[in-house]
C-alpha cells in the first residue's frame, strides 16, 4: 500500500503527510492515478468504488477536484459524454413504465436505509438552516417556509407530486388543517407514508404525475422535478397549469445545474455521469432557464429564493447519519454500497459547496393574478 499527500490542491500540499491535511488522499492501488489521468472525476468516483484510495475528508478530496484543473477526459471518455448527451436530447427515458424506474432503482433500496441516514420526519430534500442547530430544525424549518408561501388554510386541498415518506403531507394536514393527496412512484415511500398519515385527510397514490386529472387549490413539488428528464420539463408545467384551480399557488423546490451541454463545465458533467450510472438513472437537472420559461402555461413566477449552500450542511448531516448507523445496515447492504453512497453524498456537498449546483425554491400563481411577495418568516 503506498500514500500521496494529495490528489487536488496546490503544489506546496504534496510535500505534506495524509495526516495534516483534510483532503490527503492514501492510494491503495496505483492504477487509480492513470484511472484519474484518463476519465477525470468520474474515474476517480470508480477508483473510490473498488476502494482503490480513501480520504478522512471525502468532501474536501472532491470539492478540490471541483475547484483546481484536473485532466480533460481521453477520447473514450468523451464519446461517453456525447452519447449521454445525444440519449438525453433524442430519447424519452421517462415515459411510461420507465416513469417507476427511479422508484425502483432508488427509493426502493430500503426504508432501513433512509430512516437510518435522515431526520425524524423521514424528508429527503434540503434543509433550511438559516435559524436551525440540528437535522430536525433545519426540515421543520424547511416544511413551515413552504406550508407559509402556499398560504395553507384549513379546507384547502394541495396536490403533493413527489409525496417521498409522506412528510410534508403529514406536517400540512397537522399544522394547518388542509386536505393532502401526494403522489410518488415508489412503492416503499407510498406504503409508509400511508401508515405513517392514517387517521389524516390525507392520500396517498403510486401515480405517475402525468395520469393526475382533478384540480387543486394548491400544489407543492420538493425537489422531484430532477427526475421527470429534460425532455418532459415542459409537461410537468402544463401538468401543474391543468390540475391547479385559478389563483392558485404552486410552490416547487428544485436541484438545478447546468450540466451534459456545449457550455457546462467537464468536472462537473463527469460527476453527472457517475450520479447516473451509480444514483439516480435517468435523471436531470434542470437548468435556471427551464425554471422560469414556462412557454404555454399561465403560470407566473411570484417568489424565488436560493439556499443551495444549506445542502452542503445537509448532506453532511445525512452522510454522519449514515456512517453513524452502519452497523445497523451492514448485514443488507455490502462494502462498496458504503463506499458508493458515501461518494455520492460528500460529492454532492462539495458540487453545492462550489456553487457548481444550486437550490431554487420557486413560487408560481396560477394566471399570475396574485401579487404575494415573500412569505412570512
Amino acid at each position: 500500500m503506498s500514500t500521496t499527500s494529495v490528489a487536488f490542491g496546490n503544489p506546496s500540499d504534496r510535500s505534506r503527510s495524509p495526516s495534516d491535511i483534510p483532503w490527503g488522499i492514501e492510494v491503495r492501488d496505483e492504477s487509480v492515478i492513470r484511472r484519474v489521468a484518463r476519465e477525470g472525476i468520474l474515474g476517480l468516483g470508480e477508483a473510490y468504488l473498488k476502494d482503490h484510495w480513501t480520504a478522512d475528508r471525502l468532501d474536501e478530496v472532491i470539492y478540490r477536484a471541483f475547484t483546481h484543473p484536473v485532466p480533460r477526459p481521453s477520447p473514450i471518455a468523451r464519446l461517453r459524454w456525447v452519447l449521454m448527451v445525444a440519449e438525453q436530447r433524442l430519447f424519452n427515458r421517462q415515459s411510461g413504465p420507465r416513469a417507476f424506474n427511479i422508484g425502483v432503482r432508488h427509493y426502493d433500496l430500503g426504508n432501513d436505509l433512509f430512516r437510518c441516514m435522515l431526520d425524524e420526519s423521514m424528508t429527503y430534500t434540503c434543509g433550511y438552516w438559516a435559524n436551525a442547530r440540528t437535522l430536525n430544525e433545519a426540515q421543520e424549518a424547511k416544511l413551515e417556509l413552504v406550508c407559509r408561501k402556499l398560504r395553507l388554510r384549513p379546507g384547502l386541498h394541495v396536490l403533493d407530486i413527489g409525496c417521498g415518506w409522506g412528510n410534508f403531507a403529514r406536517y400540512a394536514a397537522q399544522r394547518y388543517g388542509v386536505r393532502v393527496t401526494g403522489i410518488t412512484v415508489s412503492r416503499q415511500q407510498a406504503e409508509f407514508a400511508r401508515q405513517r398519515c392514517q387517521g389524516l385527510p390525507v392520500e396517498i397514490r403510486l401515480q405517475d404525475y402525468r395520469e393526475v386529472s382533478e384540480t387543486f387549490d394548491r400544489i407543492v413539488s420538493i425537489e422531484m422535478i430532477e427526475a421527470v428528464g429534460r425532455k418532459n420539463i415542459p409537461t410537468f408545467y402544463r401538468v401543474v397549469d391543468r390540475c391547479l384551480k385559478h389563483d392558485g399557488l404552486f410552490v416547487l423546490q428544485a436541484i438545478s445545474a447546468n450540466t451534459l451541454s456545449r457550455s457546462s463545465d467537464w468536472r462537473l458533467d463527469q460527476f453527472a455521469l457517475w450520479l447516473l450510472k451509480y444514483i439516480f438513472p435517468d435523471g436531470y437537472l434542470p437548468k435556471q432557464s427551464e425554471l422560469v420559461e414556462l412557454e404555454g402555461t399561465s403560470l407566473r413566477i411570484e417568489d424565488r429564493e436560493s439556499f443551495g449552500l444549506d445542502y452542503d450542511r445537509t448532506l453532511l448531516a445525512w452522510a454522519s447519519n449514515f456512517n453513524a448507523g452502519w452497523d445497523q445496515l451492514k448485514d443488507q447492504y455490502d462494502d462498496e454500497f458504503r463506499r458508493r453512497w458515501n461518494f455520492y453524498l460528500h460529492g454532492c456537498a462539495a458540487a453545492f459547496r462550489a456553487r457548481l449546483i444550486h437550490l431554487y425554491q420557486i413560487v408560481y400563481a396560477k394566471d399570475g393574478s396574485r401579487q404575494i411577495g415573500h412569505a412570512p418568516r
